[in-house]
């Protein structure tokens, strides 16, 4: 029984999902959850300590929360239906009546008692076809004192124009207020502007219509949530007349947008103020100022190709800007936010072509910054230092084409001295190229300002450069990439083979490849991928048994060659199941746990050690080929999600005297342990 109510509530639900228009869908969404209370109840979503009520969604209801505030449900009739004493939910449809007497049972009584003194009230309660967005009583209670006192100090004009602008001379139900559309007042022919959200929430002069669709003999009301006053201007002539955007105006001038904002269209600008112009350090308005690139994409970061009223954000939503990127436009209690800050001063200044909202905070696009300034809005606040302190600054700050490899915070330990060591690699890590990850190809090559060539590597859930993985989106400046990779980089200096004679833990296995012949192949150009045995590896095995390994060239050959794989895998291209074939043998199989690669159920006890023909990591014990039926569970990582692996790779291949290391080593080899 319970699963078919179950059953029976979920068709309901997803009815209300095509409905006819958006407000129509979570109409009938607040019916579908308030029927348990009885016939035409619908549910609303009040913010807590407010007057705030909302037909809700599905989204709004398992959230709880209306602008981060929480909601309590409450219930009340829907439109058109009144509740009869002694019975059930709201079972009696309200009585059809003129217009003025519909406003004294819809919450617009002080519209009522205003059309008394304005002698409107003869004229809605007479013949005709009407639509009327009602102030609600707590509309009027919110009006400026000194506003209210001009609009009722002389009734017979003043009070009767603004209530004929919240009249349309034809019948409108919520279903024909459409999004962008506009409707003639029966004053003097000024337009009513409607919006009809996705959301469901219907907007008029961004007024909220709060009861909408209640219907009179005569027409129907709309009841809204404020005073709305006649638009005449556009958004060119608003920003034209306000002395607090003076700094927008000419900024507007000099990039050619004043145009557009005169012309036809629905436009959203979140106008910064003069303060916001002054918050900005001057070297960097002049610069922006200068720039007729910069500054136009400065300027089309802050208007939206859409006509957003305030009053229709419930929750956090991406915005295409005519920049060409989005905006987080959202709200946090009362205020409404941008990118999650709450720098609107100033809402809802409507024109005929869009709305203002006033900023305090000038928002700097991407595509206006040098690449210092993306460092410093970036994870990477380490590494940007360190790019200062060796004397880079001119290449972040001036107009090359250049790419920052910047690592993150967590790739580095310690504090660092700068020398002329670390100096270098860091210049290794700036690319001669303003590059986009997403043309990046396996094996190109990318020159530094060192004068290295860097490698790309293309793995099915990763995109390394050499050993550092990229490890968030790309940023693209005015003239600069950055790209944030997950560890610092170690450009290769050496063979596979040097690389094995420049460090002491391979002193055995150097030996063995040289008593096996296969000096040459370690040596020669090529993609090769060695878990190469350390001393404490060879030391696991009996004396005897060792003595006998390292004198038998063949059985030598044998091990070694199962230990190389065809092919370059850095620690960041390791998921879950990842296969690599050997030269010797069927297959490697490899995963990470806890943090670490495992090959052949054998941890890797330290990655990526960069050769210009391959890597070598270096494993603690001899690898041995897997039984025919291998424990998946042990042998590779539990976690199949590559962004955990990656993490993994950041977090566990890292040394603490990394710079110690990076500096001594003649190859500016970096040694990443793991954790």
């Amino acid at each position: 029984m319970r699963a078919a109510v179950l059953s029976v509530t979920l068709v309901l639900v997803l009815a209300a999902c095509s409905a006819r228009s958006p407000y129509q869908a979570v109409l009938q969404h607040s019916r579908i959850r308030g029927r348990q209370q009885g016939p035409n109840v619908c549910a609303m979503q009040q913010v807590r300590g407010t007057n705030q009520k909302y037909f809700t969604n599905c989204k709004q209801w398992y959230h709880r929360k209306i602008c981060g505030e929480p909601t309590v449900i409450t219930y009340e009739c829907c439109p058109g239906y009144e509740k009869i004493p002694g019975e059930r939910g709201c079972p009696a449809a309200l009585p059809l009546v003129n217009i003025y007497s519909t406003l004294g049972v819809v919450g617009a009584s002080t519209t009522q008692m205003y059309s008394d003194r304005a002698k409107l009230r003869q004229e809605i309660e007479g013949p005709g076809s009407f639509t009327f967005f009602a102030p609600s009583n707590e509309a009027w209670a919110a009006l400026p004192t000194e506003i209210l006192d001009a609009l009722v100090s002389n009734v017979n004009i003043e009070l009767l124009n603004a209530l004929h602008y919240h009249m349309v001379a034809q019948r409108l139900t919520s279903e024909e207020l459409r999004h962008g559309s506009s409707f003639t007042s029966m004053y003097q022919d000024f337009h009513v502007h409607l919006h009809h959200y996705s959301n469901g929430i219907v907007t008029v002069n961004c007024a909220r219509l709060i009861k909408p669709d209640q219907h009179a003999t005569n027409g129907i009301v709309h009841v809204v949530d404020r005073v709305i006053t006649a638009v005449s201007n556009n958004i060119h002539t608003l920003i034209e007349m306000d002395e607090d955007l003076e700094t927008l105006r000419t900024a507007m001038a000099a990039a050619g947008l004043s145009a557009l904002l005169e012309g036809e269209g629905h436009y959203t600008v979140f106008a910064p103020t003069n303060e916001a112009f002054e918050k900005i350090p001057q070297q960097t308005l002049t610069r922006i100022l200068g720039d007729p690139v910069a500054l136009r994409d400065l300027l089309n970061y802050h208007i939206l190709k859409s006509l957003q009223c305030s009053e229709a954000v419930v929750a956090g939503s991406a915005m295409e800007t005519l920049q060409g990127t989005t905006l987080e436009v959202g709200c946090q209690g009362g205020h409404m936010t941008l990118n999650g800050q709450a720098v609107v001063t100033r809402k809802d200044q409507l024109g005929t072509n869009g709305v203002v909202h006033y900023i305090n905070q000038l928002l700097i696009p991407d595509s206006a910054k040098v690449l210092l300034e993306l460092a410093e809005d970036s994870t990477v606040s380490q590494a940007t230092k360190l790019f200062v302190e060796a004397g880079l600054s001119n290449h972040l700050t001036g107009s090359e084409p250049i790419t920052m490899l910047a690592p993150v915070d967590e790739a580095f330990t310690g504090s660092a001295v700068m020398t002329p060591d670390l100096r270098l690699l860091l210049t290794n890590h700036l690319v001669k190229q303003q590059l986009s990850s997403s043309a990046l190809y396996h094996g190109q090559l990318l020159e530094t300002l060192g004068g290295l060539h860097l490698r790309v590597f293309v793995y099915r859930h990763n995109l390394c450069v050499e050993n550092s993985c990229i490890a968030a989106h790309d940023r693209r400046g005015r003239y600069s990439s950055l790209f944030t990779v997950d560890k610092l980089l170690t450009p290769p200096t050496g063979t596979v083979m040097d690389v094995l004679k420049a460090d002491d833990r391979f002193s055995l296995l150097v030996g063995a490849i040289q008593t096996a012949g296969l000096t040459e192949l370690l040596n020669q150009q090529g993609e090769l991928t060695f878990f190469a045995p350390t001393n404490q590896a060879f030391n696991t095995l009996q004396p005897s048994e060792l003595n006998k390994l390292l004198r038998n060239r063949q059985e030598l050959s044998v091990m070694l060659r199962l230990h190389l794989g065809q092919g370059l895998l850095v620690s960041g291209g390791v998921g879950s199941h990842t296969r690599v074939q050997p030269l010797q043998g069927d297959k490697l199989e490899l995963g990470v746990r806890n943090y670490t690669v495992f090959v052949n159920k054998v941890p890797v006890a330290e990655a990526d050690l960069m050769a210009t023909n391959g890597v070598v990591h270096a494993v603690n014990t001899i690898i041995k080929p897997l039984p025919l039926k291998v424990d998946r569970e042990q042998a590779d990582s539990p976690a199949a999600d590559t962004r955990a692996a990656t993490r993994a790779d950041t977090r566990s291949f890292r040394n603490d005297d990394l710079f110690q290391k990076v500096l001594r080593s003649r190859s500016s080899r970096t040694m990443v342990k793991s954790q």
